[in-house]
């Protein structure tokens, strides 16, 4: 039987909390996704141009922030 370690953080994790990039993304990301679902419950009060102009950034932005790659010395 293999026994399962428990994750550590890493000793730095303050800085990489603060550079890096991923992380700032994948919360942008985060932040679209939620706007995806939110925006439906708010379409009766919305125009309907507005809200599809806000739909298709809100898809738009989560599909850009998670393709977005960081690159090694930026951390």
């Amino acid at each position: 039987m293999t026994r399962i370690r428990k994750p550590k953080l890493h000793t730095d994790y303050k800085h990489i909390l603060r550079k890096s990039w991923s992380i700032k993304w994948g919360v942008l990301a985060g932040i679209f996704s939620g706007a995806e679902v939110i925006l439906p419950l708010f379409m009766n009060s919305i125009p309907k141009n507005m809200f599809a102009l806000l739909s298709f950034v809100a898809v738009g932005g989560a599909i850009w922030a998670r393709l977005l790659v960081q690159q090694k010395d930026n951390l």
